[in-house]
């Protein structure tokens, strides 16, 4: 887990495995022991879906962000047509990878199971239009966000898809209602420590080249922010 935190060049399928990590953690219920000979290492087959099915959401909301812009391309970065077709190769192969997820998780036959994972595609969905309608403002200083405001920003864009897959995997264990907050909890924060940590990168990296840029919206910049005052933040960026 502390890998998903620190190491941003290698944390790839990391979510799929904090949820069969914490589905083995937690072992199976009271409830469930007669069902123990269905699994494999301390982990539900139903646990080990669920953890395919949080990557494929993740890795086609990724696929999705991967889509560019065309408004803002310049003769030099390349062909429009290719472009174009790039863009609509990115919304299919996304949608794709959706709707296997979708197909996964009718499968589990289980509703709770399958609310909890819509609503945090909902979340992402939201988060992300949050996120591209901010980045389009040419003037992003007339926004006064607190730390609150960025944790509700971050939980959605970030943190509801890990969050609510560990909590659908007690779900699936038949846990109870405090284990289940308990992992919802962990997700949650776990993905708020790693984009605490990435938000933190322009500020600690040393760089031979240019100034990193940064985003005013970040952690380290909303901190500050509370810290010094709006006004003299204002002031002291615009200088």
């Amino acid at each position: 887990s502390r890998g998903f935190v620190y190491d941003s060049r290698n944390n790839l399928q990391m979510r799929g495995l904090v949820v069969l990590l914490i589905s083995k953690a937690a072992g199976p219920s009271t409830a469930e022991l007669s069902f123990q000979h269905d699994m494999i290492s301390g982990i539900y087959s139903s646990q080990r879906s669920l953890a395919e099915i949080t990557e494929l959401i993740h890795t086609a909301f990724l696929v999705h962000r991967g889509i560019v812009n065309i408004g803002e391309l310049k003769s030099c970065d390349g062909p429009l047509k290719d472009m174009q077709f790039g863009n609509k190769m990115a919304v299919l192969s996304g949608d794709f990878l959706l709707a296997n997820a979708c197909t996964s998780l009718a499968q589990l036959q289980n509703t709770k199971v399958v609310e909890l994972i819509s609503s945090a595609i909902g979340d992402l969905v939201q988060g992300i239009y949050y996120e591209n309608s901010k980045s389009s403002e040419e003037n992003c200083l007339t926004d006064d966000i607190g730390i609150s405001r960025w944790k509700e920003q971050v939980f959605l864009s970030h943190s509801a898809l890990l969050a609510k897959s560990c909590q659908a995997a007690m779900e699936l264990a038949k846990h109870s209602a405090e284990i289940q907050d308990m992992a919802f909890q962990y997700g949650k924060h776990m993905s708020l420590s790693h984009k605490l940590h990435s938000d933190l990168q322009p500020f600690v990296r040393e760089s031979s080249s240019d100034t990193i840029a940064f985003s005013l919206n970040s952690a380290p910049a909303i901190l500050h922010q509370e810290f010094r005052g709006r006004e003299a933040w204002l002031k002291q960026i615009r200088e």
